[in-house]
């Protein structure tokens, strides 16, 4: 017996959905000089995961790095459900998108935010929780010693006077920054492999494990059991470096892999690049391979046309339109 089409849709929720990152708001909200701070952890992340492969981490564990700041702070689980629920910007027509989309097919999402971010997003889109993946994060059930608040507020303005640095794009190894962004990393490494174990409160970074990086991977894979579909019958979107193991499991298996105004991790990763400033696209592209497959988007290729990319353009354009019109009616003018 033929297997039975079914065919699944697969999003990220910020960029994709929303406009935030509501770890780094937060951040910003409730630290002093926050969003300065974030950005820092942020991008020492990406070298972690991408550049040094520090054993045991991935991308998107800047969500636990940031934990015992949080606690030390003064964050709790009622802040982050408030702040959360309050701050949300979505894309404009993702509702209209998903509406169209949950019409035709399964759909998921899979996100390295916070557990109660994706409630309080599901909530505004009448999107089911029960179709998610998320960070899942009890930030009370942790105690924190006023000692090690005193150290965690410490290692926090280390981290704050420590030089901006950079990661060059195309690196593979430390020896690829700068000396000045190598001392940095290097001041990070400390503060977070070996100044942070000592205290108690690192068992709050050592017990949440974030969505992000192959664990994007690993929903997919739970996806695609429960579904009883398989990876070329899935289509997902996503915009940075916590999305590429799920490009590569996605376009690997035959299914469709979208960047959705993705940075150049997730570009350089995709099956197809999408920019646009509204989420109609999504529920576009999204419908045409739910509805039809991969095989709709054989030699597909929009862009806008500049003098910088005409030639190859037109070459392309003359090679499919010989495909499709035969080469003897492909050739007239």
């Amino acid at each position: 017996m033929d297997r039975v089409m079914k065919r699944v849709f697969v999003t990220d929720c910020e960029g994709p959905l929303t406009k935030n990152d509501n770890a780094a708001e937060m951040a910003e909200a409730f630290l002093p000089q926050g969003a300065e701070f974030f950005s820092k952890v942020s991008l020492y992340d990406d070298y972690l995961a991408e550049i040094a492969h520090k054993p045991g981490y991935k991308a998107g564990d800047t969500l636990r790095l940031i934990l015992p700041f949080f606690k030390a702070f003064g964050i709790d689980d009622r802040t982050m459900v408030k702040f959360s629920r309050r701050n949300i910007q979505v894309i404009p027509h993702v509702q209209e998108a998903l509406n169209k989309l949950t019409s035709i097919a399964p759909c998921y999402i899979v996100s390295t935010s916070y557990t109660p971010y994706i409630k309080a997003v599901c909530d505004a889109l009448a999107f089911p929780l029960d179709k998610t993946f998320s960070t899942e994060v009890n930030i009370d059930s942790f105690a924190i010693s006023q000692s090690d608040k005193a150290t965690v507020k410490s290692l926090y303005s280390q981290i704050m006077d420590l030089s901006a640095f950079s990661v060059p794009l195309g690196a593979t190894s430390i020896e690829d920054l700068t000396p000045a962004s190598r001392e940095t990393v290097r001041h990070l490494d400390d503060i977070f492999w070996q100044e942070m174990p000592r205290l108690a409160i690192n068992e709050l970074l050592v017990r949440i494990n974030p969505i992000g990086g192959r664990e994007k991977a690993v929903a997919i894979e739970k996806i695609v059991r429960v579904e009883g579909c398989q990876l070329k019958d899935i289509i997902y979107f996503g915009d940075s470096i916590t999305d590429i193991h799920a490009f590569r499991l996605v376009r690997e298996g035959g299914g469709l892999a979208v960047s959705f105004n993705g940075n150049d991790w997730a570009v350089r990763e995709a099956s197809l690049a999408v920019t646009a400033s509204n989420a109609l696209p999504i529920a576009f592209i999204g419908s045409m391979f739910l509805e039809h497959g991969i095989e709709t988007f054989e030699d597909l290729l929009v862009t806008n046309l500049n003098e910088n990319n005409l030639s190859d353009v037109t070459r392309h354009s003359i090679k499919v339109r010989k495909s499709v019109r035969t080469e003897k009616i492909g050739s007239l003018g």
